[in-house]
């Protein structure tokens, strides 16, 4: 591998900013998976397209004997943000980017890909590859992928994440809960429209969504055990038509993060309870779309360990650190809900590479690339 490291990195980097520059949103992914497809089919792997929608599986039987089919996954679709980098691989499509790393992950493991093939002959069991659409956008891909047989037959999973909020080129992970379960609401309150200078005559949606935003957060201050981990955010709030009229509905949308079942049920149950109750109070009635999304992302023991000590061999103690629980979610939770498996994060930050996900500025550290690619092909070939 170290012979052909530099002209394998030299594609992957190359193939990280073709995609930053063309990207497409989740469910739409269709030139992204053809561009996947090629190059795979070129490398000689057993190619099967529109796996749960455009998703991309792949598979690779090592020479050198019999052993486990571990699959390794990346992600392909980018968010709905105007790029507003001054790089020259910048976003070309308006209102679209790679805000997440995606086009990352989907090259590191092409850069894998690459790599396997050539060396097959000295590598024992099988590697299935899968190139997942849709993880931005609830429901997701990993369920669609997991239905059409992606896991079928697959021993262990494990899949990278790369994060600019981690020096660059460590490894970070833990055994156990690492990301959390990722809940959504639309709130929509219904009360009695009015003049703006009469305001005893209405009932203020904007109001009472107003006093609904800080009751809320009441039940992660006084309501959850302050040692497991809830977060309450609400992202939206729309309301009224101008200055002189008190709205008679406006709509609140936001999002529940939980660590653990119980909590992910209290809080949806407490929730209710608090915008009943607001409601209640004023005057008013309400509608509540509760879904929930994807659940907690619960590393399994010995393939963490396998990863921290793979790490460790690779690129050295200082460079493998215990990741704290993150609050974001990932769908890469359905997939370790049937094998055992271990997700991971591979630092990409930099002094200058800062911007945090789904943010305009959004960058990568590339040399984040190589970790991923190199860990990815240990992961694949080495116990």
């Amino acid at each position: 591998m170290e012979s052909i490291r530099q002209r394998t990195m030299d594609k992957v980097i190359a193939w990280r900013r073709h995609l930053h520059k063309y990207p497409e949103v989740s469910y739409s992914e269709k030139e992204t998976a053809a561009f996947v497809a090629r190059h795979l089919t070129e490398m000689g792997w057993r190619v099967r397209t529109g796996v749960g929608g455009h998703g991309v599986v792949a598979d690779l039987d090592g020479g050198a004997g019999a052993g486990k089919r571990i699959a390794l996954r990346a992600d392909m679709d980018a968010l709905p943000i105007q790029d507003q980098k001054t790089v020259e691989y910048a976003s070309t499509v308006p209102g679209v980017m790679h805000a997440c790393g995606h086009d990352g992950h989907t090259s590191a493991l092409l850069g894998a890909a690459e790599l396997l093939a050539e060396s097959r002959a000295s590598w024992t069991g099988a590697v299935r590859l899968l190139f997942q659409p849709a993880e931005e956008l609830p429901p997701g891909g990993a369920q669609a992928m997991i239905r059409d047989g992606a896991l079928d037959g697959v021993d262990e999973i494990y899949g990278i994440h790369l994060w600019s909020q981690f020096p660059a080129c460590t490894v970070q992970t833990a055994p156990g809960p690492l990301m959390a379960a990722s809940d959504e609401f639309t709130i929509r309150i219904f009360g009695k429209g009015g003049h703006g200078g009469l305001p005893h005559q209405a009932i203020d949606a904007v109001a009472i969504g107003s006093h609904l935003v800080v009751n809320l957060q009441t039940i992660v201050s006084r309501n959850t055990d302050p040692i497991l981990p809830h977060v309450i955010s609400v992202g939206a709030f729309h309301g009224g038509t101008t200055f002189n009229v008190i709205a008679s509905e406006c709509k609140l949308q936001g999002t529940v993060r939980t660590m653990t079942p119980e909590s992910r049920l209290y809080v949806k149950e407490r929730l209710e309870q608090v915008l009943e109750t607001t409601c209640a109070m004023f005057g008013a009635s309400f509608e509540i779309d509760y879904s929930f999304g994807y659940p907690p992302v619960v590393n399994h023991a010995e393939p963490t360990d396998r990863v921290r000590r793979l790490a460790r061999e690779r690129f050295g103690e200082d460079a493998v650190r215990v990741c704290q629980p993150l609050m974001a979610g990932e769908d890469f939770s359905f997939y370790l809900d049937r094998v055992p498996g271990c997700f991971l994060f591979v630092g990409a930050g930099n002094d200058d590479v800062t911007a945090p996900h789904h943010h305009p500025l959004f960058d990568i550290d590339e040399r984040a690339l190589e970790t991923s690619v190199q860990l990815l092909y240990d992961l694949a070939t080495k116990r």
